[in-house]
């Protein structure tokens, strides 16, 4: 796979505000076909039933490079919930498998189900709320969040992706059995363009059967990304709001807003979908914490998110 570029910035450290620390769990935690590293944030002091966020990293990343890249360690100290950083088996270029059949199924295999069983495992271990587990990433990390939101609906509340792709985009042709480390230029390039109904049937297809409640999204892109283009942005819209049963049209749009130049857009009568347009912004992205944070309603004391609150029409 090609580079997913990330600024050296971002993986400089960080200070982190309690004695917690990043650990490895080495210790058999469930179904991992292809061996994805699990390592784990828990705070010194936890609530009861605490959250969880996933937050898998970038290609040519590491789980102590997005650990040190981003204040969600910081913040789950701060909030009280527990921060899983999955680490990519993949030895060429640490991309996360988001092209093969398996992980693109519900409980069929690939990297997908390695970081499904590490949320189980530390729902158990830790009797967390299994109605607040959310995702997040960049780059590779944001095309795992979408796909972990399609394959595994029943799992995640949420999810908020920085420049990434929509679910399904980066398959490989033909038969994608087993093929885990596929380079999608076309889908990088912008080139693959479907309509809303066949990007929201990959979706469904990735979970037969299933009819029951959908996890809500954000979406971030830099309008000048150069290596996923924004095409993927503009068709991931099309993708989710479908999925969700809502218009393509936006309810509302705000300018400059977190950062100036960003616009915001959302779908439905309550933002189940948000979009975030990032004028003259290239690949590097900036994460925005804080606006994540708020989405998940995970830096709230009370009136929490949950799975299976709410809807997207209503």
């Amino acid at each position: 796979m090609k580079l997913l570029p990330w600024t050296a910035a971002a993986v400089s450290s960080l200070s982190l505000a309690s004695a917690a620390s990043l650990r490895q769990v080495t210790e058999k935690f469930g179904p991992n076909p292809t061996n994805v590293g699990f390592f784990i944030y828990v705070p010194d002091v936890l609530p009861a039933k605490p959250a969880i966020l996933v937050n898998p990293h970038w290609c040519h990343g590491a789980a102590e490079a997005a650990y040190r890249g981003s204040q969600y360690a910081n913040l789950a100290s701060k909030h009280g919930f527990i921060v899983i950083y999955p680490d990519s088996p993949q030895a060429s270029d640490d991309c996360w498998d988001v092209s093969s059949r398996e992980t693109l199924t519900h409980d069929g295999g690939g990297d997908s189900l390695g970081i499904v069983s590490m949320v189980r495992w530390t729902l158990d271990k830790y009797k967390a709320d299994p109605a607040r587990v959310f995702v997040t990433g960049v780059s590779s990390g944001a095309m795992m969040t979408q796909v972990l939101l399609g394959s595994y609906p029943d799992i995640f509340a949420a999810g908020s992706a920085f420049a990434g792709v929509p679910f399904g985009c980066f398959a490989a042709p033909n038969n994608n059995s087993g093929v885990y480390g596929y380079w999608n230029d076309d889908c990088a390039k912008g080139r693959i363009k479907k309509t809303a109904e066949e990007w929201a049937n990959l979706v469904k297809a990735a979970y037969p059967g299933y009819n029951g409640w959908r996890p809500k999204l954000q979406l971030f892109h830099g309008t000048r990304d150069e290596v996923l283009d924004y095409v993927n942005h503009e068709e991931a819209v099309k993708q989710w709001a479908t999925v969700l049963g809502l218009s393509q049209a936006p309810v509302t749009t705000t300018q400059n807003t977190p950062l100036s130049g960003w616009t915001k857009t959302t779908y439905g009568p309550n933002s189940w979908l948000e979009a975030f347009s990032a004028a003259g912004v290239p690949h590097d992205i900036r994460v925005q914490e804080n606006t994540v944070l708020e989405f998940f309603k995970l830096n709230h004391t009370a009136d929490y998110f949950v799975w299976g609150q709410g809807s997207p029409g209503k």
